[in-house]
């Protein structure tokens, strides 16, 4: 498929490249036999040849991006084989042959499952994660495993370059999957979030998600950090793109958080933007006191600022109000780090294998294993989410919106140094963690590529924050597009510098 870059008569943006189409621009044109996975597949493999920096590695290198730990191109151009074959039977689901990538905590029976850590070396996936055999299921093409911070134990994922400056964080803990995003090398990607780790690597990349409901989605198959607290999510360039992966990956009565009621059914999420010039018109949006306790970049303000203007552009009524609970962080590190140490007392005997700061983190983690404290702090967390919930209800107040970071990305490097384990006071995890402890769904997307934005509402509410995500994004706030080296003809590190030194827009 060779077109001239623009729009078509039926609306799909014509590309150059398979590989720059998301998720439901892609979709179209299997569906319509215009593309075929197996074009789509080979396209996106040619992409990461061309953008990863080399072959996948443990450690990466600070000319490369690095995003995959392993790539599977047999089996994705077998699996495009066979979604082609179902999309010519015409009764194909909308996902047939669209190609993914999966962080390494997902399980794919037979394959390598590492959590980008040497303490798993040859470690393989009896079964499949319960999310990916819902997605396999759906004819999704499976390109291999991206890049987790180690365990998805921090925030940085610092083997993984940033495609946009290669010498900042991608973010975690799900950089690799938000970086191949970045780059162009998948349409859509599947992370995991415990204190931010859908947003944050989103916030770093220029790319977007969903954190959904606690509890909406199963964990079964997947490597925990600390479950009471891990979300399972998908993740792409577009919400739109986020929804269409949600909407496949939501099993009613999976495991049930004990802090919080079982979470609703999943709602139809919409697509596509809503009519009209204000479809925000109607709803009510806060500003809460959180940013006030976390001072802001200048460029992340500025992005706040644009996204409060565009929201009160669409017809959104946009206010102020005060936030009803703060989490006490020594809570979050006793909720954390017993369930870490749940998991992690399995491999004592190969402490020596963990990078640095994980060493530390679960030599941490090892400390908590009381009861009793465990149970108050998850009664205080309950006590909280609650307070959130009538805040929203008692306020009419539809959703929150805030900066998904406090700060830009910052250099690449020190990442898994003793010193570097996260927890109170690390900025990446100041304004996300609080709502994996409510367990309240959010859509964060992009305002630049190095500043993003988080919508958020109360359990359950998907639909109405999807809705509002999307017309923010389509109407106000469209998702940048990453250049690439080669389309530039030069290597310079921080991609998007042109040669005087200026940025592109």
């Amino acid at each position: 498929m060779t077109t001239t870059d623009g729009i078509r008569s039926d609306g799909i943006r014509s590309v150059t490249d398979p590989a720059d189409l998301g998720v439901l621009e892609a979709s179209s044109l299997l569906h319509g036999r215009a593309l075929s996975s197996a074009e789509l597949t080979e396209a996106c493999l040619a992409r990461i040849e061309q953008r990863n920096g080399g072959a996948p590695t443990f450690d990466g290198a600070p000319d490369a991006v690095n995003a995959w730990v392993r790539l599977y191109p047999d089996l994705a151009r077998e699996s495009a084989r066979a979604a082609d074959e179902r999309l010519a039977r015409g009764d194909a689901p909308a996902l047939c042959g669209i190609p993914l990538g999966l962080k390494d905590l997902y399980g794919m029976e037979g394959r390598p499952l590492t959590a980008s850590s040497r303490v798993l070396e040859g470690n393989v996936a009896g079964a499949d994660a319960e999310m990916w055999a819902r997605l396999r299921g759906q004819g999704m093409v499976p390109l291999g495993h991206t890049h987790t911070h180690e365990f998805a134990a921090g925030g940085t994922t610092d083997q993984v370059g940033n495609p946009w400056a290669l010498d900042r964080v991608a973010g975690g803990s799900s950089g690799g999957s938000a970086a191949a995003l970045a780059a162009g090398m998948i349409p859509a990607a599947l992370g995991s979030d415990t204190c931010g780790s859908l947003r944050i690597p989103s916030a770093c990349c220029g790319t977007s998600t969903i954190k959904p409901t606690h509890g909406l989605l199963s964990l079964d198959g997947i490597i925990p950090l600390a479950p009471t607290l891990d979300h399972p999510g998908p993740m792409g360039r577009t919400i739109a793109d986020c929804a269409a992966l949600l909407s496949a990956m939501a099993v009613g009565g999976s495991p049930v958080d004990p802090t919080v009621p079982p979470p609703m059914a999943l709602p139809e999420l919409p697509l596509g933007p809503s009519d009209g010039s204000r479809p925000l018109e109607g709803l009510t949006i806060a500003l809460t006191d959180q940013t006030e306790q976390t001072p802001l970049d200048a460029a992340v303000a500025a992005a706040l600022d644009t996204a409060r203007r565009a929201c009160e552009q669409l017809g959104a009524r946009v206010v102020s109000a005060p936030a009803p609970w703060r989490h006490d962080w020594d809570d979050l590190s006793c909720l954390l780090l017993t369930d870490v140490w749940a998991y992690h007392a399995q491999h004592a005997g190969r402490a020596q294998l963990y990078r640095p700061a994980i060493a530390e983190f679960v030599e941490a983690a090892q400390n908590f294993t009381g009861a009793a404290a465990y149970l108050a702090a998850q009664q205080r967390r309950a006590a909280g989410a609650a307070a959130w919930e009538r805040w929203f209800a008692e306020g009419g107040i539809d959703l929150v919106l805030e900066p998904t970071l406090p700060i830009v990305p910052y250099g690449r490097g020190p990442g898994y140094d003793r010193g570097h384990a996260g927890g109170p006071g690390d900025p990446m995890i100041a304004l996300t963690a609080i709502w994996d402890l409510t367990g309240m769904p959010v859509a964060a997307l992009p305002v630049t590529w190095e500043a993003g934005m988080s919508l958020v509402a109360p359990r359950g509410h998907e639909a109405i924050l999807v809705s509002a995500a999307i017309d923010l994004q389509e109407s106000a706030l469209p998702a940048p597009r990453w250049p690439g080296p080669a389309e530039r003809g030069d290597g310079d590190a921080r991609i998007g510098a042109q040669s005087d030194g200026t940025e592109e827009t």
